[in-house]
């Protein structure tokens, strides 16, 4: 069994039925899905998603879309975070790679957010682009909350020891992490997931990205770690369970 510990279904239902989508991923052993808001309409998506197909989710505003962060967004959010479904505040974080959004408002944003898991005690989701080090800093600065990811691992070797070293759960997606990265994440503190509809692995290059193909994602890092794909599974799985928390 799999778990999918981040993708975006509301994007995912634009281009496929989701009753479709979900049926492939447990037929193909993953059960477990977080479905990820990255803006407020999306976040209540999210969540209804989570309730019509008995998953999980999470709320919270993308830095690329930062600037749309207000005290009216905010109080949106925390609306949502109330419900037990919703087991995770983001995604969140710092991008410098579009250069969409003023630094100092995602920085602020940010901030918000890491406040927000700690008061609802949800885990935090982070995403990072040409920003690690960045975000890094600034959870050392104000304190990162107890649970907190940075998805889609990307960073450099000394950045993940220093994410670790903090208490951070690294997850790895379908693109070209590095094969040191999957070797060096210690057991318990990674998981794995599709980033779908984005991020395809391989052999589904060229398809959309479905929760489905997290197994692919899976057998990669076990390969990579020279380890048996049942053991990976398994560990990623239980991680994931231990990590969000409210997940029944």
């Amino acid at each position: 069994m799999w778990f999918d510990s981040h993708c975006h279904l509301h994007l995912v239902e634009e281009e496929a039925g989701l009753d479709d989508v979900v049926r492939a991923a447990r037929d193909g052993g993953v059960p477990g899905i977080v479905a990820i808001g990255i803006d407020v309409p999306s976040s209540h998506r999210a969540l209804e998603i989570a309730r019509e197909h008995s998953l999980w989710s999470s709320a919270g505003v993308h830095p690329n879309s930062a600037d749309e962060w207000s005290p009216e967004a905010r109080a949106a959010i925390e609306e949502l975070l109330s419900d037990d479904l919703v087991v995770a505040v983001g995604e969140t974080g710092l991008d410098n790679y579009w250069e969409t959004v003023d630094p100092e408002v995602q920085r602020a944003a940010f901030r918000d957010h890491i406040e927000l898991a700690k008061r609802y005690d949800k885990a935090l989701v982070i995403h990072t682009r040409r920003s690690t080090t960045e975000a890094l800093d600034l959870l050392e600065d104000v304190g990162p909350p107890e649970c907190f990811v940075f998805h889609c691992w990307q960073g450099k070797i000394p950045e993940m020891e220093r994410a670790l070293a903090m208490g951070a759960h690294v997850s790895f997606a379908g693109n070209a992490w590095s094969k040191k990265a999957a070797r060096r994440a210690p057991p318990g503190r990674y998981m794995v997931e599709t980033d779908s509809p984005y991020l395809t692995p391989e052999p589904h290059r060229g398809e959309r990205n479905q929760p489905a193909y997290v197994a692919d994602v899976g057998a990669a890092v076990a390969a990579a770690r020279e380890e048996p794909i049942e053991t990976v599974a398994r560990d990623t799985t239980a991680t994931a369970h231990r990590f969000f928390g409210s997940l029944q």
